[in-house]
């Protein structure tokens, strides 16, 4: 499972309120229509990301059952019954950045509370690592998310999980603060 994720600010004189309705409509809209691929998206309002200019912005998370599910969403988001809604939000818009994750371990879980940032320590492998990372969050829901091909503007791995958690040593993660918007 591949996961497309897309942050975006909106325009200063832009209401939150008003800018998280077109987002729902948005997602709403592509939830009914879904390109070939998409499994499903979701939004988080986020706080303390620093690739986010300011003290909040938002993250889209999409979906997909891999790679070739790319070139569908990218036209589907912009066209058909998805378009006006599409237009919608990003006329409200400010900027946004982007970056692609590998789901590696747990499954995905829209409604996290908090996200930590984090590199694999120098000198450690994959096969060592992601194991060690595993058994420090075993028991509970989570996920674990890898940035593919070095697209994206975060460190190489995204945790969700729920409370608080101790890392494997090495690991110093960023705490980006998530919040669920409903649809």
């Amino acid at each position: 499972m591949l996961a497309y994720v897309f942050w975006h600010w909106s325009l200063p004189q832009v209401a939150p309120a008003d800018y998280e309705q077109a987002l729902r409509r948005f997602h709403a809209a592509l939830a009914q229509a879904p390109p070939a691929g998409f499994l499903r998206s979701w939004t988080h309002q986020v706080t303390g990301a620093p690739w986010v200019p300011g003290p909040i912005g938002y993250e889209d998370w999409y979906l997909l059952d891999g790679s070739a599910a790319l070139d569908p969403l990218d036209v589907a988001a912009v066209s058909g019954r998805r378009q006006e809604a599409h237009d919608g939000a990003a006329r409200l818009a400010a900027g946004g950045t982007a970056g692609l994750y590998q789901l590696r371990a747990g499954a995905p879980l829209p409604l996290a509370d908090s996200a930590r940032w984090f590199g694999k320590p120098v000198g450690v492998g994959y096969a060592d690592f992601l194991p060690n990372l595993e058994r420090t969050v075993a028991g509970r829901p989570f996920a674990v998310w890898m940035r593919r091909m070095v697209l994206g503007p975060t460190p190489e791995f995204c945790l969700h999980v729920a409370g608080a958690v101790t890392l494997p040593p090495g690991v110093t993660p960023l705490r980006v603060g998530v919040t669920p918007l409903g649809r």
